[in-house]
């Protein structure tokens, strides 16, 4: 399934601080070609099932996120 751009702009919003976070963290490491971007993945995984256990991003916005980042080869 290939989202476009304006469901990245629906589904990045108004998140929990330490999501944002974590997501701009490893944005930047993607970005930059860090070696640890398995850390970061493993951060931003953590925070999405934490908010959407918490209620606080929907089923969608977990899938997105799954889907766009956690999932992904980045070698």
């Amino acid at each position: 399934m290939q989202k476009n751009k304006n469901d990245e702009k629906m589904y990045e919003k108004c998140l929990p601080g330490y999501l944002e976070k974590d997501l701009k963290q490893l944005k930047e490491g993607i970005q930059k070609h860090v070696t640890y971007l398995d850390c970061l993945v493993n951060e931003l995984q953590g925070s999405v099932n934490s908010a959407f256990v918490d209620g606080d991003i929907t089923e969608k916005q977990c899938d997105y996120f799954y889907e766009q980042y956690i999932n992904r080869n980045y070698e």
